[in-house]
């Protein structure tokens, strides 16, 4: 009547052959070729007592014997690892004594509910035997159950045909002490997928063979065709069924178990962690020591600046506090913004204590460092509650430099999202953070402390926030009303309610008070972005001819944009165009020089990202403001990746001409804004006010202005994996940025032309890491990927005439790409195998195509270059 669970004979010795592989390699290749190694042994069986008053109630010995390692794919003597070496050299005398120890099982009804073992045990023997007792563990009836095994406790479903079970574990849903961390944004993350399934085959009600097969396929979001496998196989055959020893006489399993050795304790099956300790690993300062000279600052935008960084990046998390501060403390001007970047991102307790202990935010001279340490905790890839807490906490006290003031509220922003984004909004340290910033923008008279606290919330992107935001850019002027319009640009479409659509619609028509261009076009934009319905489109339309001049330009090539990049409101537009009214030659043929333009950069299987570029002037020909975006988006996910925008006003007396309605006294301004990787910067100040402008322009060198310029990590991802044949495996990806973005203005009054460039040097090296740990050996597989650009944006306004001439040009430069794969082996005495296949290329420059309109303009001006200096005499 055993129907429970399998069931041994009494005075038999079941001997099996057990063997427990692991191959680590790239997703598609074939397992003939992987890294990996193999696990051999016999394993003895036999019952030791059955339960007088419940048959399904038994003891079962397990013990492992004659354990051989060997590769898993036959290999060449000169290229095996394990060569002229005996097991136990291999896996170590007390390793291989400890793993061919006995164990007992308590079955009952086929599930394992006890397991002996002797306490002291390697973690990672005892780990082999739970691999192995947990296949030992199956129910003979179809169904669903919720078991506890090495992989945790896991959701586990048996399919029974005849003699064979076969039983699929959904590793997702295992419970078992987690550790590592996933990087913030989708795009920048791993997808993982993993299965499980045994196939039991029964032979008079026991186990006649076993075969487990378990799959973890790891993938790069940004490039599927980068990742992992790791597949652990286990066998168990039956090979003979002899005359063994005879039950142990008792009535409890505790009497029994402490007759036959009274060292046994029950110790839980799920795995329990295990960590090879590194011995020949060098200490922090000797590693800083040797990628040191790749982190001077003109080298930033190299990958293997970036290369260096994830490495730095590994080394410090493992580090104290005192070794992090030693390298902070002895590091000159030069090479000290890098390791503050390193120390940053690293985001340990003993990391953030370092830099915290040793920046002070009360001395002037180190703001440039304090900065870089802000912009890093805006980039951290997984924020914790302890950050925010210790920014809101500097925030209170007392900070000398007012720049690094506006940029840590800025900063606190940032980190608020990306805690709420992860379910932390109710966490106390952001709970006080939003009570902060929102109480302080109520309070604050000074205009600078406003545009900081909306900069804050630009950042933040809460839903509390949007009634405020509404009032600032309805009510206030100038670069306030403008934060508070960008800011609400920012939020997805689905929080922008009916209120908030009236009043942009009433910003944009004027319908209470005159507003400026800049955030009548934000207003605009938000409208289009937003389903709007067919009566605001109407509206918008309908106002093209009635705006100021270049304004009118600007709507209608965003107009135009809409339709020809097929953006979510095109469908609507193009019904309102078919009524006459709105769609006329009096509308669509109006001149001036604002432009907008959206295109792809890259259209992939896996991602793609898209620019968009608007320019809007004031009627003198002066830039008003030009606006750069860069997007990767995937099928689930978006990644605002970099904006720029130059914003000048105010600028027309130089010139003699006449500012626009509403506009004429504006203070005159130039300056530059920038959001990186979803987070609002600090915007930099060009010139502010007359007496600036001109003392800048008489000493202007031409040379750029530094924006951005640091290394940040993007890609951060760390899992550890229980293998159920025992071992442990670990996945790491790291994606880092060295990046350079600079902005210049030259301005000549002589040529009557200005002349704006953007360049955004960057450097990409992406590492990933999946490597199966078991204590004797090492195993895995490394992909590396690096990519070094640059994208220049150059535009040059002429305005010596009306209209004016404005060419644009977006142009990236050939880069280099290149990528590694290296599968390895390798022992604790050094002894090593890899493999490794590389492949380097370079990708064709590009200069991007913006509208026609363009293109004639820029032949236009490059032609009057070429005059003007031929007749020059």
């Amino acid at each position: 009547g055993h129907t429970t669970g399998p069931s041994l004979n009494n005075d038999k010795l079941y001997k099996f052959a057990y063997s427990a592989e692991v191959y680590v390699d790239q997703v598609k290749a074939s397992l003939q070729k992987s890294a990996g190694y193999r696990i051999s042994s016999g394993v003895d069986v036999n019952l030791l007592w059955r339960n007088p008053d419940n048959d399904d109630d038994q003891l079962v010995k397990v013990m492992i014997r004659d354990v051989r390692v060997e590769n898993v794919n036959g290999r060449p003597a000169a290229k095996n690892i394990f060569t002229g070496k005996s097991t136990e050299k291999i896996i170590g005398k007390e390793y291989l004594e400890a793993l061919q120890r006995p164990i007992v099982l308590e079955l009952v009804r086929g599930k394992v509910k006890n397991f002996y073992s002797y306490q002291n045990e390697p973690g990672f023997t005892q780990n082999i035997k739970r691999g192995l007792a947990s296949l030992f563990q199956l129910q003979l009836h179809s169904g669903a159950s919720r078991e506890v095994d090495i992989s945790g406790k896991c959701n586990t479903t048996y399919h029974v045909r005849q003699d064979q079970v076969t039983k699929v574990k959904a590793l997702d849903s295992c419970e078992i002490e987690k550790q590592g961390f996933t990087s913030h944004n989708q795009i920048l993350d791993v997808s993982t997928k993993a299965t499980s399934a045994t196939i039991y085959v029964l032979e008079d009600s026991f186990i006649k063979s076993v075969k487990a097969e378990e799959n973890y396929v790891l993938l790069l979001n940004s490039r599927r065709k980068t990742g992992a496998k790791i597949v652990s196989k286990q066998r168990l055959e039956l090979k003979s069924v002899q005359a063994g020893p005879g039950l142990i006489a008792g009535k409890q399993v505790a009497s029994v178990i402490k007759t036959l050795d009274s060292s046994y304790v029950a110790v839980t099956l799920v795995a329990e962690p295990v960590k090879s300790e590194c011995k020949k690993c060098p200490s922090l300062s000797e590693h800083w020591q040797s990628i040191r000279e790749h982190m001077h600052p003109e080298k930033l935008s190299k990958a293997e600046a970036a290369r260096s960084f994830l490495s730095f990046i590994q080394s410090i998390r493992k580090a104290t506090k005192e070794e992090i501060l030693q390298i902070i403390r002895s590091e000159n001007k030069e090479l000290l913004p890098q390791v503050v970047d390193a120390v940053t991102s690293a985001q340990t307790p003993a990391s953030l204590e370092a830099i915290l202990e040793f920046l002070d935010f009360k001395d002037t001279s180190t703001s440039t460092l304090q900065e870089r340490f802000l912009y890093a905790c805006g980039f951290a890839s997984h924020p914790n509650e302890m950050l925010l807490k210790s920014l809101t906490a500097k925030f209170k006290g007392d900070i000398a430099n007012e720049e690094i003031r506006e940029t840590l509220v800025i900063v606190m922003g940032a980190l608020i999202r990306k805690l709420c984004d992860r379910e932390g909004c109710k966490l106390p340290a952001v709970v006080e953070a939003k009570r902060l910033i929102l109480n302080r923008l109520e309070k604050a008279k000074k205009d600078d402390n406003v545009r900081m606290y909306l900069l804050a919330l630009k950042n933040a992107l809460l839903p509390e926030a949007i009634p405020l935001l509404l009032k600032y850019a309805e009510s206030e002027e100038g670069p306030i009303s403008n934060v508070a319009a960008t800011a609400l640009q920012r939020y997805d479409p689905s929080f922008l309610t009916k209120e908030v659509k009236e009043t942009m619609n009433r910003i944009y028509h004027q319908n209470r008070k005159v507003h400026e261009k800049t955030v009548r076009t934000t207003a605009a934009a938000i409208i289009l972005n937003s389903n709007p319905s067919y009566m605001e489109v109407k509206n918008i339309l309908l106002s093209i001819g009635e705006l100021p001049l270049e304004m009118n330009k600007y709507m209608l090539s965003m107009i135009q944009d809409i339709l020809h990049f097929e953006m979510p409101s095109s469908k609507t537009v193009r019904q309102v165009l078919k009524d006459m009214r709105t769609h006329n030659y009096d509308r669509f043929s109006r001149m001036g020089s604002s432009s907008a333009y959206s295109g792809y950069i890259t259209r992939g299987p896996d991602v793609s990202s898209t620019y968009s570029l608007d320019i809007l002037y004031s009627g003198s020909g002066i830039l008003r403001r030009s606006n750069m975006n860069i997007h990767i988006f995937d099928r689930n996910a978006e990644l605002h990746a970099s904006q720029v925008v130059l914003e000048a006003q105010g600028l027309e007396s130089i010139i003699a001409a006449t500012p626009d309605e509403g506009e004429e006294n504006l203070d005159s301004f130039a300056g530059m804004s920038a959001i990186l990787f979803d987070v609002q910067l600090r915007p930099v100040t060009f010139f502010q006010g007359y007496g600036d402008l001109m003392s800048k322009m008489f000493s202007a060198t031409g040379d750029p202005i530094n924006v951005v310029k640091g290394l940040i990590l993007l890609t951060d991802y760390s899992q550890e994996i229980q293998l159920q044949s025992g071992p442990r495996a670990s996945a790491e990806f790291l994606g880092g940025l060295a990046i350079d973005i600079s902005g210049g203005m030259e301005f000549s009054l002589w040529y009557r032309e200005s002349k704006t460039n953007i360049k955004n040097r960057v450097a990409v090296f992406i590492a990933g890491n999946t490597e199966v740990d078991s204590f004797f050996i090492k195993t895995g597989i490394e992909t590396t990927l690096e990519v070094e650009t640059t994208l220049d944006f150059i535009t040059t306004v002429q305005f010596s005439q009306y209209p004016f001439l404005v060419c644009m040009q977006m142009d990236r430069v050939e880069s280099p790409f290149r990528r590694y794969v290296t599968k390895y082996e390798s022992l604790p005495s050094g002894r090593r195998y890899t493999a490794r296949r590389g492949k380097a290329e370079l990708l064709a420059g590009n200069q991007y195509p913006l509208h026609q309109e363009n293109s004639n303009m820029c032949r236009m001006v490059v032609g009057a270059k070429s005059d003007s200096s031929s007749n020059w005499f």
